[in-house]
């Protein structure tokens, strides 16, 4: 058997793929490169740096191309998700949730790719700027000055989160009850004042072009969707999964999977709901 030249660095540097490029495709793409590279290196002492620059670099490459293919993007853009089967332990599982939720990575993909590739570096993975400076090819005070823009960007945009599993799990089922009874009240109930919905359905599935804010507008957009959902397909259901650390839901339409619902949650309100419909981005999912 062939061993694995990634090794134990392989979890890691997964994570700072994917949190760098929000594709999950992409970035097992990028550790394919990257286990090409090492295989050929004979004798390395020093594996873990050595792959940090390589993936970091390969991502960087891969966000210049992302760009130009984002901006003619058909509607709103969401990351690939992540799902996660398994039980997590509550530190590890809160810990995750701050890592990769879908609100980070959208505060993240707002960045430049030298911020992006700086503020996880140092902040998410803990490296010294002596290291950022060394994969990025930048000075240390360049590469601080990165971090602080992207630390202040991301502060701005994304709050940090403040509830509970149990509580985020409520809501969530209280808000696809909701939508599957046709309960308005109920819906906006749950819904925070000034709620915003992404749907990215990439151009080949029906989604909204634009987001969608306000508490009314969502609601109304969503009882809208169920009684079309009720007269098309004779079955609607939904599956709870763990999607990118958080509790979210897997929509299915007689028995097909449609869409992964996750929302942001404060205060006791959905602040944020996001929809993914692209099939590219959902074909991955394959639960028991």
């Amino acid at each position: 058997m062939t061993m694995d030249p990634l090794g134990e660095h392989r979890t890691r540097l997964f994570g700072l793929a994917y949190r760098m490029l929000g594709s999950r495709v992409e970035a097992e793409d990028v550790l394919q490169d990257a286990w090409l590279r090492i295989a050929a290196i004979d004798d390395m002492r020093e594996p873990g740096p050595y792959l940090t620059t390589v993936v970091t670099r390969l991502c960087l490459d891969r966000l210049r191309a992302a760009r130009a293919r984002r901006e003619v993007y058909v509607g709103p853009w969401l990351p690939e998700p992540l799902v996660s089967e398994d039980e997590l332990p509550p530190d590890a599982a809160i810990e995750l949730a701050d890592d990769i939720s879908f609100a980070l990575l959208l505060a993240l993909e707002r960045l430049t790719p030298f911020e992006r590739a700086a503020f996880l570096l140092h902040d998410v993975f803990d490296a010294s700027f002596a290291e950022v400076s060394s994969v990025l090819g930048k000075s240390e005070v360049a590469c601080r000055q990165l971090a602080s823009r992207a630390r202040k960007a991301v502060r701005s945009e994304r709050k940090v989160p403040t509830a509970s599993r149990e509580e985020h799990q409520r809501l969530l089922g209280s808000f696809f009850q909701a939508i599957a009874t046709g309960d308005v009240a109920g819906l906006k109930a749950v819904l925070h004042e000034d709620v915003v919905m992404l749907t990215d359905g990439g151009g080949v599935k029906l989604a909204a072009l634009n987001p969608i804010y306000g508490r009314d507008k969502v609601a109304r957009f969503f009882i809208k969707i169920a009684a079309k959902s009720a007269r098309q397909w004779d079955d609607f259901t939904s599956r709870s999964a763990t999607i990118n650390g958080l509790p979210a839901l897997l929509v299915y339409f007689d028995g097909e999977l449609d869409q992964v619902q996750s929302i942001a949650v404060d205060a006791g309100k959905i602040t944020a709901i996001y929809m993914v419909r692209n099939p590219e981005k959902l074909s991955h999912i394959r639960l028991n």
